[in-house]
């Protein structure tokens, strides 16, 4: 269970991962120590599972990114999963409830290399009953 100080050291890595400990102990009210024990329990218990660079997918030449709702024959859900999350353009692919069964964030430089993508990558595998490409026009709130 964590307690209110390990939630607020969560809240501040969230926002930025790289907040040197002696800030987060400034803005908590404890010593540069007890951050950095609490930091590596968290890490432990896999509370915290990793440091990543959240990146702008536009900015590196991403001008297509789209969620993908997916539709499969129930015997062989995680094999078409495992499938679409070894394709590179796949950033992140979930087993889901609700109106798909799988869904996935495509990232492609344009409409043609996504039509690609969907069209020879991913419909193709076996299984694949229907898929439901959402083209994201902005994002208004993220990691």
């Amino acid at each position: 269970m964590l307690d209110e100080i390990d939630k607020k050291i969560l809240e501040i890595l969230q926002k930025n991962a790289r907040t040197p400990y002696t800030q987060i102990a400034k803005e908590i009210g404890l010593s540069e120590g007890a951050i950095r024990k609490r930091v590596e329990s968290l890490e432990k218990k896999g509370v915290i599972k990793k440091y990543i660079a959240i990146i702008d997918p536009r900015k590196i030449g991403y001008n297509s990114i789209t969620l993908l709702g997916l539709d499969a024959e129930p015997t062989k859900l995680f094999d078409i999963a495992n499938e679409i999350a070894k394709i590179e353009e796949a950033k992140n692919v979930y087993l889901s409830t609700g109106d798909h069964m799988i869904m996935a964030e495509i990232w492609a430089k344009d409409g043609k290399e996504l039509s690609d993508i969907l069209a020879n990558k991913i419909a193709k595998i076996d299984g694949v009953k229907r898929i439901c490409p959402a083209i994201i026009l902005e994002k208004i709130k993220g990691v």
